[in-house]
């Protein structure tokens, strides 16, 4: 087994949790189970995971196919009004409870004994950094924190408009839609379902929950935390499930509201058979580019420090890694090129700097290698090998960090130079000053306008940038990045009515409350009144 960052025994393992992550194996596997209706319930039929680092059998989770089964949570979901369960005029009093959960919820994920336990949790699924997986705890507890107290109930507050004589007014509210889904995908397996499963539940609807069933015990494990500290235990479910039995789910639900994150295949598939009610945060081929100006040497290292996070931290597997690089011939003069290729050279398996690509085995990254290959002048600047003296099954990859170079004038010309390949794995290319619209129209003809990186302090170049391209997420400045999803700002696509923020007020009351008005009329007719048609 490959060494992890030393994290405790876990001597003091909260009650609530129903693992040991230290000592999950094939010996010692875990067994899954499934939520619904406030119920933990096993299944008929389950499926093997295999620990990603070694390929040994670790963890079984139920493989629901029967339709009897998934009949119960259709049936689950129907049981909840239009209305949802709460809103501002129907169990007012359960914006306080949500606010008092988040509190306790927060606070359980602050303790280190906590902390730890899902830090070590997600390396065993997903592995990565221990500055990486900390960082997920670390979001998700503050974002508990942002929606504490009376936040629930700040959050969906209502506005007044005078109307056109006494007793009229007219009211707007944000409204729940009642049942509703979250599909979450593999690599943040604890920050993105807990953040939009909370962000539904605050706001009054009840939710059906599906994650990746790789990593979904990360979940399991925080909904047995958030049971804890008084979640009320029917207003959400929980399935391990392939996809299939996920769409028979969300088709038969009448699921007045679903929200996707993962693939841009799976989106589009999901936006037809779901008749457009759906929010997406799908894939990001993500942009950076270098503008002109140079600065100190300190502030140089730290870009290109920043450019290696952003391309290769979690192996690359973020929706918001970078993954093409404009780079300004000012900085390729200044060895910028030659400083991250030292700083890719550093990653490896024993700190988990680098580790498995989930959803791309080797054969498939060597052939968009060499797809690349193929065009004229590209070239591999680093990287482009395969790990070796490793044991990472080979259902998965294991590559070295890579960058490939493909002139600016090429990559319109080719598709696979924008396709996205999900690990560490960027594109290169330079361009000059007088090339900046060309830079330009290869970002907007992208697919995905999620995140982006403009890295300046030229003022006039950072205007230009911004005004001409439409990124839901753009970092600005010379310390600009592509990457970090954190609880403090909004974080989706922009361009596509669709898009899902996800964390912040403006993100939950965008996704998971729609607007009603209520216009209230209520003084008596003047005396003598009658009517004239008109």
């Amino acid at each position: 087994m490959q060494k992890f960052r030393n994290i405790a025994s876990f001597s003091t393992i909260p009650s609530y949790f129903s693992l040991d992550p230290n000592q999950l194996s094939a010996r010692n596997p875990h067994k899954a189970q499934n939520f619904l209706r406030g119920k933990w319930i096993d299944s008929h039929k389950y499926q093997t995971i295999v620990d990603p680092m070694n390929g040994e059998p670790f963890i079984t989770v139920p493989d629901v196919q029967d339709k009897q089964e998934l009949l119960k949570y259709i049936e689950s979901a129907k049981e909840c009004p239009i209305s949802g369960l709460h809103n501002p005029l129907k169990n007012p009093q359960r914006y306080q409870l949500y606010g008092e959960v988040c509190h306790k919820i927060a606070a359980e994920l602050k303790k280190k004994e906590v902390h730890d336990f899902l830090v070590k949790l997600i390396q065993r699924v997903v592995p990565k950094h221990f500055a990486q997986a900390s960082g997920e705890v670390v979001v998700t507890e503050r974002f508990f924190q942002n929606f504490s107290g009376d936040q629930p109930r700040f959050l969906t507050r209502s506005f007044n408009v005078a109307g056109d004589r006494p007793g009229q007014q007219s009211t707007g509210y944000r409204w729940p839609y009642g049942s509703c889904a979250v599909v979450a995908p593999f690599n943040f397996p604890l920050e993105i379902p807990s953040l939009q499963i909370f962000g539904a539940l605050i706001t009054g609807n009840k939710v059906f929950f599906k994650g990746d069933s790789r990593v979904n015990v990360v979940m399991e494990q925080m909904l047995r935390l958030a049971l804890h500290c008084g979640l009320p235990a029917t207003d959400v479910d929980m399935l391990f499930g392939n996809g299939e039995a996920t769409e028979f789910i969300l088709r038969q639900g009448n699921f007045r509201n679903t929200q996707f994150t993962g693939s841009s295949k799976v989106a589009e598939h999901l936006t037809k058979v779901l008749n457009g009610k759906i929010r997406i945060e799908d894939a990001g081929f993500d942009w950076k580019i270098l503008g002109p100006d140079i600065p100190d040497i300190d502030t140089q290292n730290y870009v290109a420090w920043q450019s290696d996070q952003d391309a290769y931290g979690s192996t690359g597997q973020k929706c918001s890694a970078q993954s093409i690089l404009f780079v300004h011939e000012n900085w390729v003069k200044a060895g910028f090129l030659d400083k991250i290729k030292q700083l890719a050279s550093t990653r490896n398996l024993k700190d988990l700097s680098n580790g498995p690509i989930i959803t791309w085995n080797n054969t498939q990254i060597k052939q968009h290698i060499e797809n690349i290959l193929k065009i004229p002048q590209s070239k591999i600047l680093f990287g482009g090998q395969e790990l070796k003296n490793h044991s990472i099954p080979s259902i998965y990859g294991a590559f070295e960090p890579t960058a490939l170079y493909v002139p600016l004038d090429q990559i319109q010309k080719n598709k696979s130079v924008t396709t996205e390949l999900f690990g560490p794995f960027q594109i290169v290319t330079t361009y000059s000053s007088d090339q900046i619209n060309q830079v330009l129209d290869i970002i907007n003809n992208l697919e995905n306008h999620l995140t982006a990186g403009i890295v300046s302090n030229d003022v006039n170049f950072l205007r230009y940038v911004q005004s001409n391209t439409t990124n839901g997420v753009t970092y600005s400045g010379i310390r600009a990045r592509t990457t970090g999803a954190p609880q403090n700002h909004w974080f989706g696509p922009c361009g596509d009515p669709r898009g899902a923020g996800i964390g912040t007020p403006e993100a939950i009351l965008t996704v998971w409350t729609c607007h009603r008005e209520i216009i209230h009329d209520t003084d008596v007719a003047p005396s003598g009144f009658k009517g004239q048609q008109s």
